[in-house]
């Protein structure tokens, strides 16, 4: 009764189904439910990208090596900027119509070029001023110089006389010149380690002892004829009557200077000559051969003298000297000076 009751409870579409339902005998098996794989999806392909190899480091943007700009290069091309920079040939300027083109290796000098590269390369800040050392070597350098100067120094020339046609010509005198090696070694060692391209070698002038205006005087003695002619410089001022040597003891031909000038000379009897052996030597005075003044000129024991034998001018008649009238003598004394050129010409 209990049951039924609680059958009745049910709603109806609820028993009607249970009822209806149809049961299941004992051999038959209620076949395994078959659950199917998930299904996977398929991950989007990953896109690697490739690998790029890294560049050559650069140096720093502005940095220069020596004063030169290599910022932004790699090293192997600032070795090159800086070697071939270095490399560039020097002018020596010799005078305004001689230069001198030299490398560096010529003057004994070398960069430390890779050491300046390497220390560029590692430096992180812009615009940095890498120094470039530079030695030069002294030595060669020096050797250098010396080897210029002997190419390029210039002795002056002093102002002189020739005689053309038994006349005097004037030559000019010519400014010398010598490299002053000490100072050029510590000036371009200087200036190769800054870089420069161009240098000036230092020259001191040298000055001729005489110069045109100082010739001025000279004295033509035409032996054959008997004639002293006194030039002041090619201007013939003033000629003499003469004596000249005796054909046993000729007057040399030559040119010659004098060399010494006394007044109121003593004679002495020359060395060594025959016709001397036995003569003493005289005192100044009116008896003395030479006279009141001597010129002795560069030919050994010949000279211009005055002679109180007047009556021997004109003729060959000394021992080989040029024989004056006192009075012509004393003149012409004071008109020349040691230096003074003669010629002597056979004319």
């Amino acid at each position: 009764m209990r049951r039924l009751a609680t059958a009745a409870v049910l709603p109806c579409s609820v028993l009607l189904f249970v009822l209806l339902a149809p049961i299941a005998s004992a051999d038959e098996t209620t076949p395994p439910t078959t659950t199917a794989p998930p299904t996977t999806t398929a991950p989007p392909p990953t896109t690697v990208a490739p690998v790029v190899p890294a560049g050559p480091k650069l140096i720093q943007p502005g940095v220069t090596i020596g004063g030169l700009l290599v910022g932004g290069f790699t090293a192997s091309e600032a070795r090159e900027l800086v070697e071939e920079r270095f490399d560039r040939p020097i002018t020596l300027v010799v005078s305004d119509t001689r230069k001198l083109q030299v490398t560096p290796h010529d003057l004994g000098a070398a960069a430390y070029v890779g050491k300046a590269v390497k220390l560029a390369i590692r430096v992180r800040r812009e615009g940095f001023q890498v120094p470039l050392k530079i030695d030069v070597a002294k030595g060669k350098l020096t050797r250098y110089l010396a080897t210029l100067a002997g190419e390029t120094d210039v002795k002056p020339v002093d102002a002189s006389l020739t005689l053309k046609n038994f006349t005097p010509v004037a030559h000019p005198s010519k400014t010398g010149r010598r490299l002053k090696q000490t100072i050029a070694l510590q000036r371009l060692s200087l200036a190769i380690r800054k870089h420069e391209r161009s240098f000036a070698l230092p020259y001191q002038e040298l000055r001729p002892a005489v110069t045109e205006d100082q010739l001025g005087k000279a004295i033509v003695i035409r032996r054959d004829s008997k004639m002293l002619l006194y030039y002041d410089g090619t201007t013939l001022k003033r000629s003499f009557r003469i004596a000249t040597g005796q054909s046993s003891y000729p007057t040399p031909i030559g040119n010659y200077e004098i060399i010494t000038m006394q007044r109121n000379p003593w004679w002495y009897p020359p060395q060594g000559s025959e016709w001397a052996a036995d003569a003493k030597p005289i005192p100044p005075g009116p008896g003395n051969p030479l006279g009141t003044r001597w010129m002795g000129i560069s030919a050994p024991y010949v000279g211009i003298h005055g002679t109180p034998d007047a009556a021997s001018i004109g003729y060959s008649a000394s021992h080989g000297c040029i024989r004056m009238l006192i009075p012509q003598v004393e003149w012409l004394f004071e008109q020349v000076g040691v230096g003074t050129p003669v010629f002597i010409v056979r004319a």
